[in-house]
């Protein structure tokens, strides 16, 4: 272990598992526990469990679980010992300096680079106000930023020589870090250069305000038009959205929209305007983490993108990521501007504002394209426009908005309501009956059910309670369990194998509040959660662990029985060894009867 249990144990009942997962889940409290929609999965019903009594998740959907520490490594990508650091950094609790080389090294190499860029930032956003900077500073004055806007987001300029690499190996920061930050290369030759020259330099930051990478834009025609930093130790660009830190800022909780645009400096021309709850998607495809991202934020997504065929084909990607997340999704509509920074430049604000209120549907959009795309004069194209809008109308769920859909579909483009309607139940009987969950669950390779094999279901609902006793009431059932108990009598691998390793640390007087942390596998956690998650319904703990040492007392003795049974088959068994073996027999026989 990296860390004491008693340090492990602080640093968790220091932070409530319910409060760390609030920050990416919108949680409902329904009954003892809390649920949402499972951050680690495509869901559209909430599986994903929140424990505040036995501080644990689990997802009911793809059996993601554990604890605290296992939450933000899973959703932050981050090693145990990064997870207990930013744990440990957030109650306020000092670290021994005692985990392996390996990840201490990474782990310091990552915030050398965090500072770095940090350092970085500073120095382009300095560097904008210097009287060198003309030419920065005109196109900021032509593009109507204000210094509110500059400080928000610390826009800043890199000037044309290697000013940023000679300002950081004065502030200190090792070769390894200047170069793992992709802001400074190195030549064939040795000599160090800045990678980003006379551009506008746009810090690209993550959800907590890091700085994770940099965005660079020319002044002139000279191309490429942006260079931005590839991915490293600290930066991904497919799991963070541009500016959403700065629209999270000045809300508790859910934000009620979210408008998603394709560039950094479009999200920043809108901010500038007033439009503070947007985000850029880092690139043209919205990806299924940055989907969750947006789903962990916003009640409301709006896709802006530009009007352009790229634009309007990642708005058709966005809207199925989106979709199969249960995200309530709107198509931003706006006429007379390629794009919403254009458009926002030229009409102002408020009717910006009036477009976001007016963004259309799913439906409403892919009804808009297809009339776009045919010819509702002639016939043929109007029979093909019936059917894909029926498609379109069987994929809503709730029959009430299907309802109102064809209805409007049918007033609009005169086109029969029955015979979109029929259309639509033709569809929707011909659909396979879908398994249960079967879009929301994701498959698990190493399914539990798989390495049970044929193990009667009843021993394993049995060593499962073993193991949910031995956890949420170590000081009650450990001692009579452990004396009762062999783990040779435990049929399933996996369940033989947490047993021993419980009992192994309870005899070595370990916390059972960290029982996850013992565990390095992945599904041995998320399958020691879903045990835990279940609700076994023990109304007389004392009777139920009697029950346990019972079952596993008469399990030895039938083990014995058969033994015996054995050896006396043996035609080479002595005399006196025989009488004691069926003595032995007898009394055995006599306590099992005793005990049914």
């Amino acid at each position: 272990m990296r860390y004491s249990d008693e340090l492990l144990d602080e640093i968790r009942s220091r932070n409530d598992i319910v409060d760390v997962v609030s920050q990416y889940v919108s949680l409902k409290r329904k009954g003892r526990n809390f649920f949402g929609l499972c951050p680690f999965h495509n869901e559209k019903s909430p599986s994903f469990s929140v424990s505040p009594d036995k501080q644990i998740f689990h997802c009911f959907g793809c059996g993601k679980g554990g604890n605290v520490f296992h939450f933000l490594m899973n959703i932050e990508n981050m090693n145990f010992y990064e997870a207990v650091k930013v744990l440990a950094d957030r109650a306020a609790i000092q670290l021994p300096s005692n985990a392996s080389a390996e990840d201490e090294k990474r782990a310091r190499l990552k915030d050398e680079v965090y500072k770095v860029n940090e350092a970085a930032a500073k120095f382009y956003h300095q560097t904008l106000y210097q009287p060198t900077s003309k030419l920065a500073q005109e196109y900021v004055k032509k593009r109507k930023l204000g210094n509110n806007t500059l400080k928000t987001f610390l826009i800043g300029y890199a000037p044309s020589n290697n000013e940023l690499y000679e300002h950081l190996k004065a502030e200190g920061f090792s070769y390894e870090a200047l170069l793992a930050s992709n802001l400074i290369g190195k030549s064939e030759n040795g000599r160090f250069y800045d990678k980003f020259r006379n551009r506008l330099m746009i810090p690209i930051q993550d959800v907590r305000g890091k700085i994770i990478a940099f965005g660079g834009r020319v002044l002139d025609d000279s191309k490429p038009k942006y260079i931005n930093s590839p991915e490293d130790i600290v930066y991904s660009k497919g799991r963070n959205l541009f500016g959403l830190n700065v629209a999270r800022k000045n809300s508790t909780g859910l934000l009620k929209r979210i408008l998603v645009v394709e560039g950094y400096m479009d999200a920043i021309s809108l901010y500038q305007r007033g439009i503070t709850n947007v985000v850029a998607s880092l690139g043209t495809a919205l990806t299924d983490n940055q989907g969750r991202l947006l789903r962990r934020n916003a009640e409301q997504v709006i896709l802006g993108y530009d009007a352009d065929g790229a634009g309007q084909a990642a708005i058709i990607r966005g809207m199925d990521i989106l979709k199969n997340l249960g995200v309530d999704i709107r198509v931003l509509q706006i006429s007379g501007a390629k794009d919403p920074d254009e458009y926002v430049v030229k009409y102002g604000a408020d009717k910006f504002r009036k477009c976001m209120d007016d963004a259309i549907s799913v439906v409403e959009y892919k009804v808009k394209v297809l009339k776009r795309q045919l010819d509702l004069n002639n016939t043929s194209d109007k029979v093909k426009f019936l059917n894909e809008i029926a498609k379109t109308l069987a994929g809503v769920e709730n029959s009430m908005e299907r309802e109102v859909y064809i209805d409007k579909i049918a007033q609009t483009y005169e086109i029969s309501r029955e015979a979109i309607a029929a259309e639509v139940n033709k569809l929707l009987r011909r659909a396979p009956e879908p398994e249960r969950r079967k879009a929301d669950v994701v498959e698990i390779v190493d399914n539990v059910a798989q390495v049970r094999k044929k193990i009667d279901p009843n021993i394993l609902k049995r060593e499962q309670m073993l193991i949910y006793l031995l956890i949420n009431y170590s000081s009650e059932s450990f001692e009579k369990i452990s004396k009762v108990v062999d783990p040779k009598y435990i049929y399933d691998e996996r369940n033989k194998k947490i047993i021993e390793t419980i009992f192994e640390n309870y005899s070595k007087g370990l916390n059972a509040d960290n029982v996850l942390n013992w565990f390095a596998e992945e599904k041995d956690i998320n399958y020691i959660s879903e045990i835990l998650a279940n609700d076994y319904e023990i109304t007389d703990l004392t009777k139920a662990i009697e029950d346990v040492e019972k079952i596993y007392i008469k399990e030895a003795k039938v083990s014995r029985r058969d033994e015996i049974v054995e050896k006396l088959k043996s035609t080479t068994i002595a005399a006196d060894e025989k009488a004691a073996l069926e003595k032995e027999l007898n009394d055995i026989i006599i306590e099992l009867v005793k005990m049914k």
